[in-house]
């Protein structure tokens, strides 16, 4: 029966992908009640229903550079294959990897992904304090004024008016931005709007990157699992065009064999976003691999879904699923053999189980580009380009809410085939990016946030959403505790505690590797750091190491001390003494700057070194 109801609470999240469920893990955590939407019946987002549940991240993702509740999440679906299968880490006792990929350091099934995020919302749901709803989108909001006041969703069951204090947009697509009636932005930006180099000359709005539906295979070797042609087969297969060969960004192919080494020594394109590995897990050899599918020849990038009708809509969605179909039915009938004896591998069989659907495709197409805010604060991709910098970090953000790093990754969009993969610096994540300029209670909170087009291709990724998301949830409820808006954490001296927050839940908000959250001077590192501690020129800013006990170099002296009484709340001027000619701070300008505040300069080291200035910051703070 359909029926219309009303839910209410303190923060309603719209969209239950990555982003979203951080979001509720941390506005629950903080003791809000939260109701959390979601399109599927998968939570997940990108990881699950969108099939990518080989993981886009980072080299020190094992130490550093994720939230806590993140590595958790990486961590329960590890725990989840070492009982299943009894492996406890990869031969040469790295953390384990399910699939032995070569492009994540964590792949595995995506219903593993649901089952653990299940478990980690489960007793939030128990205890009454979040209501999740499967299969529900939004529709309409009502916004008297400059806030909202409910947000409509639509589901089978009929529809439900959630009435809240906060609502978060965590949709894929910024469904909810234009129900909001909150600015925003898609496509690529002028050059002139953005100064980015590699921006064109004037907007592109409809220039949204490619998305794709994924898939997962295993190899039956000598058996025949061929599918039926998919209609248009030849036409998509030409256009896009099929084929197992890259091209480098100086032009150069990377050409790729199907199992095998290729020519240039590239891996084989199936361990590349391989799921399980068959060997690793079972060494009997009865366990079969599974590989999803995730590569440029399935990326659809011939219309735009947000800019589309609900009538186009449907069509590009489905000459997308024609699409993903056909380049599977290429590699089962035309693809160059390894041993060059043929063509195909009808061996390949599709698992519409690993998915959980009929076809055989992911639940959602992996969505890369978003409807963007107009923000308080914008990234592009001068803030984060590696090219031309001299520090380790990438631009400095006072007002940062986490980190990420990944390359500034761009597929073909609409209207333009070109890709990009361009180096970045590790990055933070600006509170002010996830702030429209209205409504005032909506925070975005996933890859919609006030990036570009181009630097939302390092934004986009597993980790940077989901602590985009974590981030979101945590100021909605501490906007709540503190009966503020959003744009006043921002704006005020409320910033820092809510950073301290943030820290104190094991969210770094600046790069320092080897100082990770359980690290005991992790937060008055962090607090150094976003007070401008590196703004110096010395080994610190040009190393992701802090060196916690290594003296003060004289380049870093000044504006690490001028940070110390920054984050001491003193308006003071650091002790600086022309006169010593040494290479580290002195002793006693360490503590001629510590008195200025009334820290203890007992146990200071000579000459001090950054240990000492976090300890005694510690005891302030």
């Amino acid at each position: 029966m359909v029926t219309n109801r009303t839910l209410s609470c303190d923060i309603a999240i719209i969209g239950g992908g990555l982003g979203g469920v951080a979001a509720a893990l941390a506005a629950c955590d903080a003791g809000a009640s939260v109701v959390l939407t979601e399109a599927t019946d998968w939570l997940g987002g990108q990881a699950t229903s969108q099939g990518v549940s080989a993981l886009d991240e980072h080299r020190y993702i094992e130490t550093f550079g994720a939230t806590r509740r993140y590595a958790a999440f990486r961590e329960a679906i590890r725990d989840h294959y070492r009982r299943r299968y009894g492996i406890a880490a990869m031969p040469d006792g790295s953390p384990l990897n399910p699939g032995d990929a070569w492009v994540s350091a964590l792949c595995f099934e995506p219903r593993v992904g649901v089952s653990v995020i299940e478990a980690m919302l489960a007793p939030h749901v128990a205890a009454g304090r979040l209501t999740i709803l499967r299969n529900y989108a939004p529709i309409s909001a009502i916004v008297p004024g400059d806030a909202i006041t409910s947000v409509t969703v639509t589901g089978a069951d009929g529809d439900v008016t959630i009435a809240a204090r906060f609502f978060l947009d965590a949709t894929d697509l910024g469904d909810l931005l234009p129900l909001t009636g909150a600015p925003w932005v898609t496509g690529a930006e002028a050059r002139s709007d953005t100064g980015e180099a590699d921006a064109p000359e004037e907007a592109r709005p409809g220039e949204v990157q490619g998305f794709t539906f994924c898939f997962a295979v295993e190899y039956r070797p000598g058996e025949d699992h061929t599918i039926p042609k998919p209609e248009g087969y030849e036409r998509l297969r030409d256009s896009q065009p099929f084929t197992l060969t890259l091209t480098a960004a100086d032009g150069a192919p990377r050409p790729f064999r199907v199992f095998e080494t290729g020519p240039t020594g590239l891996p084989p394109f199936w361990t590349y976003r391989r799921l399980l590995s068959g060997r690793l897990l079972d060494p009997s050899g009865t366990l079969c691999d599974v590989a999803m599918i995730n590569w440029n020849a399935n990326d659809y990038h011939h219309a735009d879904l947000i800019g589309a009708t609900p009538e186009e809509r449907t069509h590009i969605l489905d000459e997308a699923r024609r699409l993903s179909l056909s380049f599977l039915y290429w590699l089962q009938t035309e693809v160059p053999r390894d041993d060059g004896s043929g063509y195909g591998y009808p061996g390949l069989r599709l698992l519409p189980d690993v998915m959980g659907t009929k076809d055989g495709l992911s639940k959602a197409p992996y969505i890369r580009e978003s409807r963007r805010i107009q923000a308080l604060r914008r990234v592009t991709a001068n803030d984060i380009l590696a090219a031309e910098r001299t520090t380790a970090r990438a631009a400095h953000f006072p007002d940062s809410c986490g980190v990420g790093w990944y390359f500034m990754d761009l597929h073909p969009a609409v209207g333009n085939p070109r890709s990009m993969f361009a180096p970045t610096l590790p990055f933070q994540i600006p509170l002010g990016a996830l702030i429209p300029q209205r409504p005032t209670n909506l925070l975005a909170a996933c890859k919609n946030i006030g990036t570009t087009h181009l630097s939302n291709g390092s934004y986009r990724l597993h980790p940077v959403e989901w602590n985009i998301g974590e981030a979101a949830g945590a100021l909605a409820a501490f906007c709540l505790t503190h009966a503020m808006q959003p744009r006043e954490v921002w704006e005020g001296r409320e910033l820092r505690m809510f950073q301290r927050h943030l820290l104190e839940q094991g969210i770094p908000l600046a790069w320092t590797v080897d100082v990770p959250p359980e690290h005991p001077h992790f937060i008055p590192t962090q607090m150094l750091l976003l007070e401008g501690a590196l703004e110096g020129n010395g080994p610190r800013a040009a190393s992701l190491d802090i060196a916690p006990n290594t003296p003060i170099d004289r380049a870093d002296a000044p504006a690490v001390l001028r940070a110390l009484l920054r984050a001491a709340g003193s308006p003071s001027e650091p002790v600086i003494d022309p006169a010593f000619d040494h290479q580290p701070l002195s002793r006693a300008e360490a503590a001629a700057t510590l008195a200025l505040v009334g820290a203890s300069t007992a146990g200071i080291s000579d000459p001090p070194t950054w240990s000492d200035l976090c300890e005694a910051l510690r005891l302030l703070l």
